[in-house]
C-alpha cells in the first residue's frame, strides 16, 4: 500500500468480494493475552487527571456544557474574556443544578437564587482546571484521577483543526473505560463485527509480533457502496489509560486520526458503571477537492456522527458484554 497520488480517485473496485462467512477467521490471531497486555500498558500510562468532557462545538454562549464525570457534576462555559472555565455543577448555596442555569455575558447565573459565577472562586465554589484543544474540551479532576497532575492534558498529535474536517460523536454505555479501550485494542473484530463498514481486514503488526513499538497496524478497506471501497493502512495506539488513537498512515487521508476517549460517568441507580465514549474524527487530505468538503462541513458532520454512532452501537454492546463477564467472574482467558 502506498501514499495516494493527488489525481488518483480514492475509490477502488473489489475484484472478487468474499462472503462474510467465507472470510478468513481471525480468532486465533486475536489472542486474549496480547489484548490484555496492551490494555495493561495503556492503563499504566499517566493521564495527569484529565478527562475529556465533550466537543468544543458543544459550548454555547447562553448556557453551560453540563456533564457528569467520575461521579461529579461538572459545568463548563466561556467567561467574558472568552476563556474556558469549569467547575462543580452543584451550586454551593443550596445545591441547584448549575447545568440548568443560563450564561449572561460570560457569567453563569444560578437560576435558583442568582449566585453569579465568573469562573473565579466565589461563595465556596472553586473552579477546576480546564482546557480547550480546538476539537475537545477537557477538565482536570485530581480527586478522581489521584495521579500527579499536569498543566495540560495529553492531547494526541492530530491535524490542525483549521485545515481539517472534524466531527465528534458521544455515546453512553454500561461498562468501565477499560472495556471501551479493550474494544479498540482488538482490531481483529472489525470485518466480522462491522461488515457494513470494513472489509478485507488484515492485522499486519501487533505488540509481540516482532515490532519494537506498542501498536497495532491494520490494512483495511472502508466500504462505501456495493463493491466500491477505500483501502488504507491504519495504526492503533493507546497513549493513555482512557484513550485509543487510530491514525491513517497510508492510502487515502494520510494523517487523519480517530480519537476514542472513554470518560467514566459514574454508577447508575443499580450500581452499574457508566462510561461515555467521546470519539473525535479529524480528517485531512491532500486532494484539491478537500477544501470543498471542509466548506460543506455543516452538512457532513451529521453524516460522520451517524457513521460513528452505528459502529458504536455495536462496539458498546461488545464493551458492555465484556464488563458483564468480568463482573460475574466469567470472562474467558
Amino acid at each position: 500500500m502506498t501514499r495516494p497520488l493527488r489525481g488518483r480517485p480514492p475509490l477502488r473496485l473489489r475484484r472478487a468480494p468474499v462472503r462474510w462467512e467465507h472470510q478468513r477467521p481471525t480468532w486465533r490471531e486475536a489472542k486474549p493475552g496480547v489484548i490484555a497486555e496492551a490494555l495493561g500498558r495503556a492503563r499504566s500510562r499517566p493521564s495527569g487527571n484529565w478527562y475529556v468532557v465533550g466537543a468544543t462545538r458543544d459550548l454555547r454562549d447562553d448556557r453551560p456544557l453540563a456533564r457528569t464525570v467520575a461521579g461529579r457534576e461538572v459545568v463548563l462555559w466561556r467567561n467574558a474574556a472568552g476563556r474556558l472555565v469549569a467547575g462543580p455543577g452543584v451550586c454551593p448555596h443550596l445545591g441547584a443544578p448549575l447545568g440548568d442555569s443560563p450564561v449572561r455575558c460570560g457569567t453563569l447565573v444560578c437560576h435558583w437564587h442568582g449566585l453569579a459565577l465568573t469562573g473565579a472562586p466565589s461563595a465556596g465554589w472553586r473552579p477546576f482546571p480546564a482546557h480547550d484543544d480546538g476539537v475537545l474540551v477537557w477538565v482536570r479532576l485530581d480527586e478522581a484521577g489521584r495521579e500527579e497532575p499536569t498543566d495540560r492534558p495529553p492531547v494526541p498529535v492530530r491535524p490542525a483543526p483549521a485545515g481539517a474536517l472534524t466531527a465528534v460523536y458521544t455515546g453512553l454505555g454500561t461498562c468501565e473505560p477499560e472495556d471501551v479501550v479493550a474494544n479498540r485494542l482488538d482490531p481483529w473484530h472489525g470485518a466480522w463485527f462491522h461488515p457494513y463498514a470494513f472489509v478485507d481486514l488484515t492485522v499486519v503488526g501487533s505488540p509481540g509480533s516482532g515490532g519494537e513499538d506498542d501498536s497495532f497496524t491494520v490494512d483495511v478497506s472502508f466500504r462505501v457502496a456495493g463493491r466500491f471501497v477505500v483501502p488504507v493502512r491504519a495504526v492503533f495506539t493507546a497513549p493513555g489509560p482512557r484513550t485509543v488513537l487510530m491514525r491513517i498512515t497510508e492510502g487515502e487521508g494520510v494523517g487523519s486520526v480517530v480519537e476514542t476517549h472513554a470518560t467514566p460517568v459514574g454508577a447508575d441507580t443499580a450500581g452499574r458503571p457508566r462510561t461515555a465514549v467521546v470519539e473525535a474524527v479529524v480528517a485531512t487530505s491532500e486532494r484539491p477537492g478537500f477544501a470543498a468538503a471542509r466548506r460543506a462541513a455543516p452538512l457532513l458532520r451529521p453524516v460522520m456522527r451517524a457513521v460513528s454512532g452505528r459502529l458504536w452501537r455495536d462496539d458498546l454492546a461488545y464493551a458492555e458484554r465484556r464488563w458483564v463477564l468480568r463482573a460475574t467472574g466469567r470472562f474467558p482467558g
